[in-house]
């Protein structure tokens, strides 16, 4: 198994220079444990109502001024983490959907951090975080129907070498990259700025190792930082 180090363009460097993230890489293995993912997620719900991180307010705010920053509007389209907590401030919790992404969902909403899930084996060479040009594809559904859509030009992006596979940043992912506990080779990478310590991202990327090595024993599993590193 190669680790999977994503490329973060200049352009988008320059729009976020206190970036960084943590790339696991994960080829999957036996489950054993199906539970753990709604295990996490009833404890990451409970928490973040009772016991929430310090940083989180402040986290999410920051993520907002960044979706500014390249034209999109977080209060229609907020980051992936905000439209997690809110949806766990109106109903107290979020149902089970899938061992894998109640994980990482769980971790998400736990440490207020946007964490995106991908199936390697549908990827087209590397994973790339990119400002659009408006004339990539992305793959979504529309009433129920596969559809195709394109971002809008100077939008951030993440995409391989076939299209994009995650618009705005970290709002929406794409449908052809899916991940589920049935994908062999997996991709996650945990996404922070400056108002998150990078302590409390490692601790994140160690809680989601943990989960998965308690749910698949026998997974092997790579990681590494990239982006601002302090």
């Amino acid at each position: 198994m190669s680790l999977i180090t994503p490329y973060i363009s200049p352009e988008v460097s320059q729009l976020a220079p206190g970036f960084r993230a943590l790339s696991i890489t994960v080829q999957a293995a036996t489950v054993v444990d199906p539970n753990v993912g709604a295990r996490a997620l009833d404890e990451a719900c409970s928490a973040m109502l009772t016991a929430d991180v310090p940083w989180a307010e402040a986290h999410l705010a920051a993520w907002g001024e960044l979706f500014r920053k390249f034209g999109a509007k977080p209060q229609r389209t907020p980051c992936s983490v905000e439209a997690l907590r809110k949806r766990v401030t109106r109903d107290g919790n979020l149902p089970a959907i899938d061992p894998v992404v109640d994980l990482y969902n769980a971790i998400s909403i736990r440490y207020a951090i946007p964490v995106g899930g991908e199936n390697l084996l549908a990827y087209e060479g590397q994973p790339r975080l990119v400002v659009a040009d408006g004339s990539e594809q992305f793959d979504t559904m529309k009433g129920g129907e596969p559809a195709h859509e394109s971002p809008e030009l100077g939008e951030v992006v993440w995409r391989d070498d076939k299209g994009v596979t995650c618009r705005r940043w970290n709002w929406r992912q794409g449908v052809r990259t899916r991940l589920s506990v049935d994908s062999g080779l997996m991709w996650f990478i945990l996404e922070s700025l400056p108002e998150m310590p990078q302590a409390a991202l490692q601790e994140a990327g160690d809680k989601l190792i943990a989960g998965l090595r308690e749910m698949m024993p026998e997974a092997v599993i790579a990681q590494c930082l990239i982006g601002h590193i302090e």
